[in-house]
């Protein structure tokens, strides 16, 4: 399983930003996968952000994104998205796309330690 994470930039408070997570898949379908988005800002350790479960029927969000941060997945292009909106200078980091390739249906991974893959990360900077 290889992520290509994608869509980072440097924005000013209050834009918008989406990042995308291109998962490929050997012998398994994408809809196979649970796929969270996680950042890691310097000095600080990597914190969850956001993760949709394998059906794309559940999402948990990070409190600190919660009202600002979407992520929905698109099976058929085997990608997941993080919309971005009010962004703050606390947003800035390296956002990392990671996946699971067990558990439910449902299940929506929020550990470092749930994940089996991860992608590159993509640097956000937010300036006010």
């Amino acid at each position: 399983v290889q992520l290509q994470a994608s869509g980072g930039g440097s924005v000013q408070t209050g834009d918008s930003l989406r990042l995308s997570c291109a998962v490929s898949v050997s012998g398994r379908t994408f809809s196979s996968y649970a796929v969270g988005w996680f950042r890691q800002a310097p000095g600080k350790e990597r914190e969850f952000v956001a993760a949709v479960s394998r059906s794309g029927d559940n999402t948990k969000h990070a409190d600190s994104v919660k009202g600002r941060f979407t992520i929905f997945r698109d099976n058929a292009k085997n990608t997941v998205y993080l919309q971005m909106n009010a962004l703050k200078p606390e947003d800035t980091a390296v956002y990392y796309c990671a996946a699971r390739g067990s558990g439910t249906s449902s299940y929506t991974p929020v550990a470092r330690f749930e994940y089996n893959y991860w992608g590159q990360g993509t640097l956000v900077t937010v300036s006010s």
